[in-house]
């Protein structure tokens, strides 16, 4: 098979000892009913909880090779951010990567199609891939009927780093309803000022970074935010599980629905 990064990848058979290098192939695995086969994941893969009991072999980006190589697998989910360094290294020790890196939200059920076909769980990939596209769907059909669409900011940390084109969220905000006040940005991780954000004016605010201290209250009382829009009607959403919109996996449909409600409360009750 080719992976996304355009290796051709061969198996010798349906893999039975898998070891996981990102949170998001992690829960790909236990939602096509893996988990039983899943030998290794990082020390942030914590959804499901059940995962958090299996053999931690490092962080994300930091991987420990040898104990990868000491789990025996027969099958490594690798993404884009190991493939110049991690992935060269495992196949040099006989180990069978594969990268996955899904670009948008179709893309995300496209590769738990791929996952389920290298792992022959084809049959559970078709179902969970069914009833993702099906709650996509509705939410989309749903903020099709809205009049007009409010300007969004997602905030992922306090320094004003947000999603622009061609990231992960940016599709999920348009998806939802939305019109992304980073646009127009030059990359798809930008980083605003708070000049150019209080220039937008953005009519919902979405706090990625609520779990790191910034809340609502926080937002308000920044210099000269009080007159964005967002800040004067009360639409700051705090995101307390941001893994839902940042993860790549089948959750994605929580969190689209999370922000269409954010930006549609009307059409959700």
């Amino acid at each position: 098979m080719t992976d996304d990064v355009g290796r051709t990848v061969t198996l010798k058979g349906i893999p039975q000892r898998i070891v996981s290098l990102a949170p998001s192939n992690t829960e790909v695995l236990y939602a096509l009913g893996l988990g039983a086969r899943v030998v290794g994941v990082t020390e942030f893969c914590d959804y499901p909880p059940e995962a958090k009991e299996k053999t931690k072999i490092g962080g994300f980006s930091k991987i420990d090779l040898e104990r990868v190589v000491g789990l025996n697998p027969d099958l490594v989910l690798a993404t884009n951010i190991h493939n110049k360094t991690v992935v060269p290294e495992l196949e040099k020790r006989g180990i069978t990567v594969v990268v996955v890196e899904p670009k948008n939200v179709n893309d995300v059920l496209n590769k738990i199609t791929f996952v389920g076909k290298l792992t022959g769980a084809t049959e559970n990939a078709a179902k969970v891939t069914a009833q993702m596209q099906a709650r996509i769907d509705a939410i989309t059909s749903k903020v099709a009927t809205a009049k007009a669409k409010p300007r969004v900011y997602y905030e992922i940390d306090k320094t004003f780093f947000t999603a622009g084109p061609g990231s992960f969220i940016d599709d999920m905000i348009v998806k939802a309803g939305g019109i992304n006040i980073a646009a127009d940005a030059k990359t798809a991780y930008p980083q605003l000022t708070a000049e150019a954000i209080i220039a937008k004016d953005p009519e919902v605010i979405l706090l990625g970074a609520m779990n790191y201290g910034e809340t609502p209250e926080v937002v308000r009382a920044r210099p000269g935010w009080a007159n964005i829009t967002a800040v004067k009607t009360g639409r700051l959403i705090p995101i307390t599980d941001e893994n839902v919109i940042a993860r790549p996996g089948p959750r994605i449909v929580e969190g689209l629905e999370l922000i269409a409600r954010a930006l549609y409360p009307d059409l959700f009750k």
